[in-house]
Protein backbone atom coordinates (compact mmCIF):
# COMPACT_ATOMS: atom_id res chain seq x y z
CA UNK A 1 0.00 0.00 0.00
CA UNK A 2 3.21 2.25 -0.66
CA UNK A 3 1.72 4.48 -3.42
CA UNK A 4 -1.19 5.20 -1.11
CA UNK A 5 -1.61 7.92 1.79
CA UNK A 6 -2.90 6.37 4.55
CA UNK A 7 -6.38 8.47 5.70
CA UNK A 8 -4.84 8.75 9.18
CA UNK A 9 -2.09 10.92 7.34
CA UNK A 10 -4.55 13.04 5.09
CA UNK A 11 -4.22 17.03 5.98
CA UNK A 12 -5.13 19.52 3.87
CA UNK A 13 -1.42 20.56 2.43
CA UNK A 14 -0.64 17.22 0.97
CA UNK A 15 -0.62 17.62 -3.03
CA UNK A 16 -2.12 14.70 -5.27
CA UNK A 17 -2.84 12.51 -2.76
CA UNK A 18 -3.99 8.89 -3.83
CA UNK A 19 -6.54 7.46 -1.15
CA UNK A 20 -7.83 3.87 -0.99
CA UNK A 21 -10.30 2.33 0.86
CA UNK A 22 -13.54 -0.16 1.05
CA UNK A 23 -16.96 1.92 1.11
CA UNK A 24 -18.51 1.33 4.44
CA UNK A 25 -21.20 3.64 4.05
CA UNK A 26 -22.85 5.52 1.00
CA UNK A 27 -25.83 7.93 0.39
CA UNK A 28 -28.29 9.20 -2.28
CA UNK A 29 -27.71 11.16 -5.13
CA UNK A 30 -28.95 14.68 -4.21
CA UNK A 31 -29.25 17.63 -6.82
CA UNK A 32 -29.71 21.34 -6.36
CA UNK A 33 -29.87 24.57 -8.43
CA UNK A 34 -26.55 26.09 -9.27
CA UNK A 35 -26.45 29.72 -7.61
CA UNK A 36 -24.13 31.09 -10.47
CA UNK A 37 -26.87 29.59 -13.22
CA UNK A 38 -30.21 28.79 -11.84
CA UNK A 39 -31.36 27.29 -14.68
CA UNK A 40 -29.06 23.86 -14.15
CA UNK A 41 -28.68 21.87 -11.09
CA UNK A 42 -25.56 20.79 -9.37
CA UNK A 43 -25.49 17.04 -8.37
CA UNK A 44 -23.72 15.47 -5.21
CA UNK A 45 -23.32 11.87 -3.84
CA UNK A 46 -21.44 10.90 -0.68
CA UNK A 47 -19.90 7.85 0.48
CA UNK A 48 -17.72 6.81 3.34
CA UNK A 49 -14.20 4.94 3.02
CA UNK A 50 -12.32 3.12 5.92
CA UNK A 51 -8.11 1.90 5.19
CA UNK A 52 -7.81 0.56 8.79
CA UNK A 53 -9.93 -0.30 11.89
CA UNK A 54 -9.44 3.06 13.46
CA UNK A 55 -9.65 5.66 10.70
CA UNK A 56 -12.39 6.21 8.11
CA UNK A 57 -13.00 9.22 6.30
CA UNK A 58 -16.38 11.17 4.47
CA UNK A 59 -16.42 11.43 0.77
CA UNK A 60 -17.94 13.96 -0.94
CA UNK A 61 -18.51 13.91 -4.92
CA UNK A 62 -19.79 17.21 -6.88
CA UNK A 63 -20.74 17.79 -10.65
CA UNK A 64 -23.34 17.44 -13.42
CA UNK A 65 -26.13 15.12 -13.59
CA UNK A 66 -23.95 12.39 -15.70
CA UNK A 67 -20.63 12.56 -14.21
CA UNK A 68 -22.40 12.12 -10.20
CA UNK A 69 -24.96 9.45 -11.15
CA UNK A 70 -22.03 7.45 -13.13
CA UNK A 71 -19.61 7.74 -10.34
CA UNK A 72 -22.73 6.42 -7.73
CA UNK A 73 -23.65 3.58 -9.79
CA UNK A 74 -20.11 2.52 -10.50
CA UNK A 75 -19.72 1.11 -6.66
CA UNK A 76 -21.52 -0.07 -4.16
CA UNK A 77 -21.24 -1.01 -0.43
CA UNK A 78 -18.49 -3.10 0.35
CA UNK A 79 -16.50 -2.69 -2.90
CA UNK A 80 -12.86 -0.97 -2.30
CA UNK A 81 -12.07 2.50 -4.41
CA UNK A 82 -8.93 4.01 -5.47
CA UNK A 83 -9.35 8.12 -4.99
CA UNK A 84 -6.84 10.11 -6.89
CA UNK A 85 -6.02 13.93 -6.35
CA UNK A 86 -9.02 14.43 -3.89
CA UNK A 87 -9.07 17.90 -1.83
CA UNK A 88 -8.67 17.04 1.19
CA UNK A 89 -10.98 19.73 3.14
CA UNK A 90 -11.34 20.54 7.03
CA UNK A 91 -14.82 19.35 8.26
CA UNK A 92 -17.36 21.97 8.46
CA UNK A 93 -19.74 20.75 11.47
CA UNK A 94 -22.04 23.59 11.16
CA UNK A 95 -22.93 22.84 7.70
CA UNK A 96 -23.10 19.53 5.50
CA UNK A 97 -20.27 17.51 8.17
CA UNK A 98 -23.56 17.06 10.13
CA UNK A 99 -25.73 15.28 8.21
CA UNK A 100 -22.92 13.10 7.23
CA UNK A 101 -21.83 9.77 9.19
CA UNK A 102 -19.20 11.46 12.34
CA UNK A 103 -15.70 9.91 11.76
CA UNK A 104 -12.16 10.31 13.58
CA UNK A 105 -10.97 12.26 10.75
CA UNK A 106 -10.55 15.98 11.04
CA UNK A 107 -11.24 16.23 7.15
CA UNK A 108 -13.59 15.31 4.37
CA UNK A 109 -13.00 14.53 0.46
CA UNK A 110 -14.06 16.34 -1.94
CA UNK A 111 -14.03 14.66 -5.55
CA UNK A 112 -14.84 16.43 -8.77
CA UNK A 113 -14.86 15.44 -12.52
CA UNK A 114 -12.29 18.14 -13.24
CA UNK A 115 -9.18 17.43 -10.67
CA UNK A 116 -10.12 13.35 -9.62
CA UNK A 117 -10.20 10.00 -10.22
CA UNK A 118 -12.51 7.50 -8.25
CA UNK A 119 -11.92 3.88 -10.06
CA UNK A 120 -12.23 -0.10 -8.78
CA UNK A 121 -9.27 -0.72 -6.91
CA UNK A 122 -7.61 -3.37 -8.74
CA UNK A 123 -4.31 -4.32 -6.32
CA UNK A 124 -5.55 -7.74 -5.14
CA UNK A 125 -3.39 -8.12 -2.79
CA UNK A 126 -4.44 -4.22 -0.91
CA UNK A 127 -8.00 -5.60 -1.62
CA UNK A 128 -7.76 -8.57 0.90
CA UNK A 129 -6.47 -6.09 3.48
CA UNK A 130 -9.28 -4.32 3.03
CA UNK A 131 -12.20 -6.28 2.75
CA UNK A 132 -12.19 -7.66 6.83
CA UNK A 133 -12.96 -4.39 7.14
CA UNK A 134 -16.37 -3.87 6.54
CA UNK A 135 -17.25 -6.01 9.55
CA UNK A 136 -16.17 -3.84 11.65
CA UNK A 137 -18.35 -1.33 13.72
CA UNK A 138 -17.54 2.12 13.25
CA UNK A 139 -18.64 2.75 16.71
CA UNK A 140 -17.26 1.39 19.61
CA UNK A 141 -18.69 -2.04 20.01
CA UNK A 142 -19.61 -1.67 23.43
CA UNK A 143 -21.54 1.15 22.51
CA UNK A 144 -24.98 0.30 21.60
CA UNK A 145 -28.77 -0.29 22.70
CA UNK A 146 -30.10 -3.88 22.76
CA UNK A 147 -33.72 -3.59 20.93
CA UNK A 148 -35.28 -4.11 25.01
CA UNK A 149 -33.31 -1.52 26.24
CA UNK A 150 -34.63 1.02 23.26
CA UNK A 151 -38.10 -0.41 24.43
CA UNK A 152 -37.61 0.42 28.22
CA UNK A 153 -35.93 3.83 27.84
CA UNK A 154 -39.29 4.22 25.54
CA UNK A 155 -40.13 7.75 24.87
CA UNK A 156 -37.05 9.05 26.62
CA UNK A 157 -35.23 8.10 23.74
CA UNK A 158 -37.53 10.54 21.18
CA UNK A 159 -35.29 12.20 18.72
CA UNK A 160 -31.88 10.59 19.52
CA UNK A 161 -29.17 8.58 17.88
CA UNK A 162 -27.78 5.51 19.13
CA UNK A 163 -26.22 2.39 18.05
CA UNK A 164 -28.06 -0.39 17.54
CA UNK A 165 -27.48 -4.29 17.45
CA UNK A 166 -30.18 -6.74 16.18
CA UNK A 167 -31.09 -9.35 14.22
CA UNK A 168 -32.84 -8.75 10.72
CA UNK A 169 -36.41 -10.96 11.00
CA UNK A 170 -38.46 -9.59 7.96
CA UNK A 171 -37.44 -7.63 5.00
CA UNK A 172 -40.46 -5.37 4.02
CA UNK A 173 -41.69 -4.84 -0.13
CA UNK A 174 -40.18 -1.50 -1.15
CA UNK A 175 -43.11 0.98 -1.52
CA UNK A 176 -42.74 3.93 -3.91
CA UNK A 177 -44.20 7.08 -3.62
CA UNK A 178 -44.98 10.44 -4.70
CA UNK A 179 -44.30 14.02 -2.99
CA UNK A 180 -46.41 16.34 -3.22
CA UNK A 181 -44.06 18.86 -5.02
CA UNK A 182 -43.32 15.80 -7.43
CA UNK A 183 -40.27 14.19 -6.24
CA UNK A 184 -40.24 10.44 -6.43
CA UNK A 185 -39.60 8.33 -3.02
CA UNK A 186 -39.36 5.41 -1.67
CA UNK A 187 -39.53 3.54 2.08
CA UNK A 188 -38.58 -0.08 3.25
CA UNK A 189 -39.50 -1.17 6.10
CA UNK A 190 -37.82 -3.97 8.21
CA UNK A 191 -38.72 -6.05 11.24
CA UNK A 192 -35.64 -6.49 13.39
CA UNK A 193 -35.35 -8.79 16.61
CA UNK A 194 -32.83 -9.63 19.11
CA UNK A 195 -33.47 -12.05 22.23
CA UNK A 196 -35.41 -10.02 23.85
CA UNK A 197 -37.96 -8.24 21.64
CA UNK A 198 -39.53 -10.56 19.12
CA UNK A 199 -40.36 -7.78 16.53
CA UNK A 200 -38.93 -3.89 16.38
CA UNK A 201 -39.69 -1.44 13.04
CA UNK A 202 -36.36 -0.20 11.06
CA UNK A 203 -37.44 2.62 8.49
CA UNK A 204 -35.18 2.76 5.18
CA UNK A 205 -36.10 6.07 2.97
CA UNK A 206 -32.99 6.35 1.48
CA UNK A 207 -32.04 4.15 -2.31
CA UNK A 208 -28.65 3.06 -1.59
CA UNK A 209 -29.84 1.67 2.64
CA UNK A 210 -32.84 0.36 0.75
CA UNK A 211 -30.59 -1.92 -2.15
CA UNK A 212 -28.13 -3.18 1.28
CA UNK A 213 -31.21 -4.46 2.87
CA UNK A 214 -32.65 -6.24 -0.15
CA UNK A 215 -29.54 -8.40 -0.32
CA UNK A 216 -29.65 -9.77 3.47
CA UNK A 217 -30.88 -12.72 4.16
CA UNK A 218 -33.72 -12.80 6.87
CA UNK A 219 -33.04 -14.42 10.24
CA UNK A 220 -29.72 -15.24 9.08
CA UNK A 221 -28.03 -11.62 9.16
CA UNK A 222 -26.85 -9.67 12.46
CA UNK A 223 -26.86 -5.64 12.37
CA UNK A 224 -25.18 -2.95 13.90
CA UNK A 225 -26.06 0.45 12.97
CA UNK A 226 -24.34 3.17 13.91
CA UNK A 227 -26.42 6.58 14.49
CA UNK A 228 -29.76 5.12 13.88
CA UNK A 229 -32.42 7.54 14.94
CA UNK A 230 -34.80 6.24 17.57
CA UNK A 231 -38.29 8.09 17.37
CA UNK A 232 -41.72 7.63 19.11
CA UNK A 233 -44.55 6.65 16.18
CA UNK A 234 -47.72 7.81 17.57
CA UNK A 235 -49.83 5.55 14.55
CA UNK A 236 -48.16 2.44 16.21
CA UNK A 237 -47.68 3.85 19.85
CA UNK A 238 -44.22 2.55 20.05
CA UNK A 239 -40.79 3.28 19.11
CA UNK A 240 -39.39 2.75 15.96
CA UNK A 241 -35.20 3.77 14.34
CA UNK A 242 -34.96 4.71 11.17
CA UNK A 243 -31.53 4.89 8.85
CA UNK A 244 -30.69 8.52 8.43
CA UNK A 245 -27.51 10.41 6.62
CA UNK A 246 -25.94 9.78 8.87
CA UNK A 247 -26.12 6.36 9.72
CA UNK A 248 -23.52 3.34 8.90
CA UNK A 249 -24.77 -0.17 8.75
CA UNK A 250 -21.94 -3.02 9.69
CA UNK A 251 -23.99 -6.23 8.90
CA UNK A 252 -22.97 -9.58 10.15
CA UNK A 253 -20.22 -7.27 12.50
CA UNK A 254 -17.21 -8.62 13.79
CA UNK A 255 -18.10 -8.69 17.55
CA UNK A 256 -18.92 -11.18 20.67
CA UNK A 257 -22.08 -10.03 21.18
CA UNK A 258 -23.15 -9.94 17.55
CA UNK A 259 -21.95 -13.77 17.59
CA UNK A 260 -24.07 -14.76 20.42
CA UNK A 261 -27.33 -13.17 18.64
CA UNK A 262 -26.33 -14.92 15.77
CA UNK A 263 -26.44 -18.18 17.63
CA UNK A 264 -29.71 -17.69 19.51
CA UNK A 265 -31.15 -16.45 16.16
CA UNK A 266 -29.39 -19.71 14.17
CA UNK A 267 -31.28 -21.72 17.14
CA UNK A 268 -34.39 -20.00 17.00
CA UNK A 269 -34.73 -20.93 13.70
CA UNK A 270 -34.13 -24.58 14.26
CA UNK A 271 -36.07 -24.80 16.58
CA UNK A 272 -39.09 -23.41 14.26
CA UNK A 273 -40.03 -20.27 17.08
CA UNK A 274 -39.36 -17.88 14.47
CA UNK A 275 -42.42 -18.91 12.29
CA UNK A 276 -44.49 -19.56 15.17
CA UNK A 277 -44.16 -16.10 16.54
CA UNK A 278 -45.98 -15.51 19.66
CA UNK A 279 -49.36 -15.21 19.52
CA UNK A 280 -50.11 -11.45 20.54
CA UNK A 281 -50.54 -10.73 17.13
CA UNK A 282 -52.89 -12.99 16.21
CA UNK A 283 -56.41 -11.68 15.20
CA UNK A 284 -58.89 -13.26 17.13
CA UNK A 285 -60.53 -16.40 14.91
CA UNK A 286 -64.17 -14.75 15.32
CA UNK A 287 -62.77 -11.17 13.48
CA UNK A 288 -61.68 -13.49 10.35
CA UNK A 289 -63.99 -13.84 8.16
CA UNK A 290 -62.46 -13.52 4.43
CA UNK A 291 -62.38 -17.15 2.94
CA UNK A 292 -59.78 -17.95 0.23
CA UNK A 293 -58.77 -21.37 -1.64
CA UNK A 294 -55.40 -22.35 -0.63
CA UNK A 295 -54.08 -21.47 -3.84
CA UNK A 296 -55.40 -17.90 -3.43
CA UNK A 297 -53.87 -17.62 0.12
CA UNK A 298 -50.63 -18.52 -1.12
CA UNK A 299 -50.64 -16.14 -4.23
CA UNK A 300 -51.94 -13.47 -1.84
CA UNK A 301 -48.74 -14.18 0.87
CA UNK A 302 -46.54 -13.84 -1.75
CA UNK A 303 -47.75 -10.30 -2.16
CA UNK A 304 -46.75 -8.98 0.98
CA UNK A 305 -44.62 -9.24 3.86
CA UNK A 306 -47.51 -9.04 6.32
CA UNK A 307 -49.43 -12.13 7.70
CA UNK A 308 -52.49 -12.74 6.27
CA UNK A 309 -55.87 -14.32 8.25
CA UNK A 310 -58.33 -15.83 6.32
CA UNK A 311 -60.60 -19.11 6.10
CA UNK A 312 -60.38 -21.93 4.22
CA UNK A 313 -62.84 -25.08 3.51
CA UNK A 314 -60.30 -28.00 2.98
CA UNK A 315 -58.68 -31.24 3.19
CA UNK A 316 -55.97 -31.96 6.13
CA UNK A 317 -54.28 -34.13 3.55
CA UNK A 318 -51.18 -35.54 5.73
CA UNK A 319 -51.66 -35.33 9.72
CA UNK A 320 -48.92 -38.16 11.24
CA UNK A 321 -51.13 -39.27 14.07
CA UNK A 322 -49.39 -42.46 14.51
CA UNK A 323 -45.79 -41.71 14.43
CA UNK A 324 -43.60 -42.01 17.58
CA UNK A 325 -45.45 -39.69 20.17
CA UNK A 326 -42.26 -38.09 20.22
CA UNK A 327 -42.67 -36.55 17.19
CA UNK A 328 -46.56 -35.36 17.95
CA UNK A 329 -46.10 -34.42 21.50
CA UNK A 330 -43.08 -32.46 22.44
CA UNK A 331 -41.62 -30.30 25.29
CA UNK A 332 -40.68 -26.41 25.01
CA UNK A 333 -39.39 -24.06 27.34
CA UNK A 334 -42.36 -21.14 27.98
CA UNK A 335 -40.12 -18.66 27.86
CA UNK A 336 -38.19 -18.90 24.32
CA UNK A 337 -40.05 -21.78 22.81
CA UNK A 338 -37.12 -23.89 22.46
CA UNK A 339 -37.36 -27.52 22.25
CA UNK A 340 -36.82 -28.93 26.12
CA UNK A 341 -37.23 -32.59 27.45
CA UNK A 342 -38.90 -32.63 30.17
CA UNK A 343 -36.59 -33.78 32.90
CA UNK A 344 -34.31 -30.60 32.33
CA UNK A 345 -33.45 -28.55 34.93
CA UNK A 346 -32.69 -25.17 33.03
CA UNK A 347 -33.08 -24.08 28.89
CA UNK A 348 -30.16 -25.05 27.00
CA UNK A 349 -30.44 -22.41 25.27
CA UNK A 350 -27.53 -19.88 25.26
CA UNK A 351 -30.06 -16.36 24.91
CA UNK A 352 -32.61 -17.33 26.37
CA UNK A 353 -34.36 -14.06 28.65
CA UNK A 354 -35.43 -16.75 31.60
CA UNK A 355 -31.99 -18.77 31.60
CA UNK A 356 -31.13 -17.49 35.53
CA UNK A 357 -35.22 -18.33 36.32
CA UNK A 358 -36.54 -21.53 37.32
CA UNK A 359 -36.80 -23.57 34.31
CA UNK A 360 -40.74 -23.85 33.40
CA UNK A 361 -41.75 -26.02 30.19
CA UNK A 362 -44.83 -26.66 28.32
CA UNK A 363 -45.79 -29.71 26.63
CA UNK A 364 -48.23 -29.50 24.05
CA UNK A 365 -49.20 -31.18 20.32
CA UNK A 366 -47.12 -29.95 18.02
CA UNK A 367 -47.82 -30.94 14.07
CA UNK A 368 -46.65 -30.17 10.73
CA UNK A 369 -49.83 -30.84 8.33
CA UNK A 370 -50.82 -30.51 5.10
CA UNK A 371 -53.94 -28.41 3.76
CA UNK A 372 -54.94 -29.03 0.38
CA UNK A 373 -58.45 -28.40 -1.63
CA UNK A 374 -59.43 -28.52 -5.60
CA UNK A 375 -56.69 -25.72 -6.09
CA UNK A 376 -53.48 -26.50 -4.34
CA UNK A 377 -51.67 -27.51 -1.04
CA UNK A 378 -49.91 -25.36 1.96
CA UNK A 379 -47.42 -27.91 3.49
CA UNK A 380 -46.00 -27.98 6.86
CA UNK A 381 -48.86 -26.09 8.81
CA UNK A 382 -48.22 -26.26 12.59
CA UNK A 383 -51.00 -27.43 14.30
CA UNK A 384 -50.45 -27.41 18.36
CA UNK A 385 -51.67 -26.63 21.60
CA UNK A 386 -54.30 -25.71 22.60
CA UNK A 387 -55.81 -25.79 18.96
CA UNK A 388 -54.64 -29.12 18.63
CA UNK A 389 -56.53 -30.33 21.66
CA UNK A 390 -59.39 -28.52 20.42
CA UNK A 391 -59.10 -30.39 16.54
CA UNK A 392 -58.38 -34.04 18.03
CA UNK A 393 -60.84 -33.95 20.88
CA UNK A 394 -58.54 -35.16 23.36
CA UNK A 395 -55.45 -33.97 25.45
CA UNK A 396 -51.63 -34.71 25.08
CA UNK A 397 -52.41 -37.18 28.23
CA UNK A 398 -55.40 -39.45 26.75
CA UNK A 399 -53.59 -39.07 23.27
CA UNK A 400 -50.43 -41.09 24.98
CA UNK A 401 -53.11 -43.90 25.94
CA UNK A 402 -54.13 -44.56 22.65
CA UNK A 403 -53.34 -47.98 20.60
CA UNK A 404 -52.10 -47.61 17.14
CA UNK A 405 -55.49 -48.21 15.50
CA UNK A 406 -57.35 -45.46 17.81
CA UNK A 407 -55.05 -43.17 16.69
CA UNK A 408 -55.38 -44.26 12.99
CA UNK A 409 -58.81 -43.82 13.11
CA UNK A 410 -58.41 -40.45 14.88
CA UNK A 411 -56.20 -39.54 11.78
CA UNK A 412 -58.94 -40.97 8.93
CA UNK A 413 -61.88 -38.80 10.21
CA UNK A 414 -59.85 -35.94 8.94
CA UNK A 415 -57.93 -37.06 6.37
CA UNK A 416 -61.17 -37.83 4.38
CA UNK A 417 -63.55 -34.74 5.77
CA UNK A 418 -63.56 -31.39 4.47
CA UNK A 419 -62.82 -28.95 7.11
CA UNK A 420 -63.33 -25.23 8.18
CA UNK A 421 -59.87 -24.15 9.03
CA UNK A 422 -59.05 -21.12 10.24
CA UNK A 423 -55.26 -20.05 9.32
CA UNK A 424 -52.64 -17.77 9.90
CA UNK A 425 -50.20 -17.59 6.10
CA UNK A 426 -47.04 -15.72 6.33
CA UNK A 427 -43.70 -16.06 3.82
CA UNK A 428 -40.87 -17.67 5.23
CA UNK A 429 -37.30 -17.95 3.55
CA UNK A 430 -37.03 -21.31 5.94
CA UNK A 431 -39.16 -23.23 3.57
CA UNK A 432 -38.81 -24.08 0.02
CA UNK A 433 -42.17 -22.91 -0.81
CA UNK A 434 -42.05 -19.34 1.03
CA UNK A 435 -44.75 -19.68 2.66
CA UNK A 436 -45.73 -20.96 6.42
CA UNK A 437 -49.02 -21.47 7.68
CA UNK A 438 -50.32 -21.85 11.61
CA UNK A 439 -54.06 -23.25 11.63
CA UNK A 440 -55.37 -21.25 14.21
CA UNK A 441 -59.09 -23.42 14.84
CA UNK A 442 -59.84 -26.48 12.48
CA UNK A 443 -62.98 -28.56 12.89
CA UNK A 444 -65.27 -30.42 10.52
CA UNK A 445 -67.22 -28.58 7.90
CA UNK A 446 -71.18 -27.78 7.80
CA UNK A 447 -71.95 -29.35 4.08
CA UNK A 448 -74.51 -26.43 3.42
CA UNK A 449 -72.16 -23.87 4.31
CA UNK A 450 -69.60 -25.28 2.24
CA UNK A 451 -71.50 -25.44 -0.67
CA UNK A 452 -72.42 -21.74 -0.38
CA UNK A 453 -69.17 -20.50 -0.51
CA UNK A 454 -67.45 -22.95 -2.93
CA UNK A 455 -70.20 -21.79 -5.43
CA UNK A 456 -69.17 -17.85 -4.09
CA UNK A 457 -65.47 -18.82 -5.05
CA UNK A 458 -65.85 -20.81 -8.03
CA UNK A 459 -68.25 -17.43 -9.25
CA UNK A 460 -64.54 -15.05 -8.37
CA UNK A 461 -62.80 -17.73 -11.29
Amino acid sequence: MAAYVNISELHPNISHPKVVGIVIGKTDVKSFPDRKNSSTDRFTCGFTIKDSPDFFINVSAWGNDTYINGLSNSFSIGDCVTIENPLVATKDLEKGDRFSPTTPSHYRLLVTEAHSLVSPCADTETVELLLPLIHLPPKDSSDFYSLVDIVANGQKLDGSVINVLAAVKLIGVTKQFTTSDGRKGQRLEVKLFDDSVSSFPLVCWDREAIQLMQTLIPKKTVLFIADAKISFDSFRSGMVATVTSRSIITVNPDMKEASLLFSYAKQLLESGALDQDETPEDMPVESITDVYTVRQLKQKVQESPEALFGITYSFISKLDLDSSVSKVIRTRCSRCRFLASEDMLSCTNQLCPGRDQAFSATTGFDLMVDVSDHTDTLHACILSSPVAEKTLGCTTEEFTSLTEDERTAMKMKFLLERCKIYVKVFSSTKLKTGVRGTILSCSLADPGEVKQHMSALLQQH
